[in-house]
């Protein structure tokens, strides 16, 4: 009896973990409109890097719609370098951290969205 009680728990704990972990799919829309209000006052509602605070930047906010520039970026530096900041993936530390800001899902959409702009 106690052998079906722990295999009932580990398959109820599997399932657990598999239904929790349901991977969200990415939405470029919603990634668009966090992207405005977070990101577009440095880097341009547009991705271009022509934002009005980042006419004032040295360096200047990068172009997110250059193709082979966005194209060498993974989703993990991009992750690191939305939630943590510049500093911590060792480019401009002008570029704040939004992980206390933005979800994990909220980040990913931004990713979306940056995929997006460079096609």
């Amino acid at each position: 009896m106690r052998n079906v009680t722990v295999v009932g728990a580990m398959i109820l704990t599997f399932l657990w973990i598999a239904v929790g972990t349901t991977a969200v799919p990415s939405d470029a829309a919603k990634g668009k409109e966090i992207f405005a209000k977070s990101c577009g006052i440095c880097h341009g509602n547009t991705g271009k890097g022509d934002g009005p605070a980042g006419a004032a930047l040295n360096p200047k906010p990068k172009d997110l719609t250059d193709k082979a520039y966005v194209s060498k970026l993974d989703d993990t530096y991009l992750t690191n370098i939305i939630g943590k900041g510049g500093a911590a993936v060792g480019k401009s530390p002008l570029m704040p951290p939004f992980s206390s800001q933005l979800k994990e899902q909220d980040i990913k959409d931004v990713i979306a969205y940056i995929r997006s702009l460079a096609k």
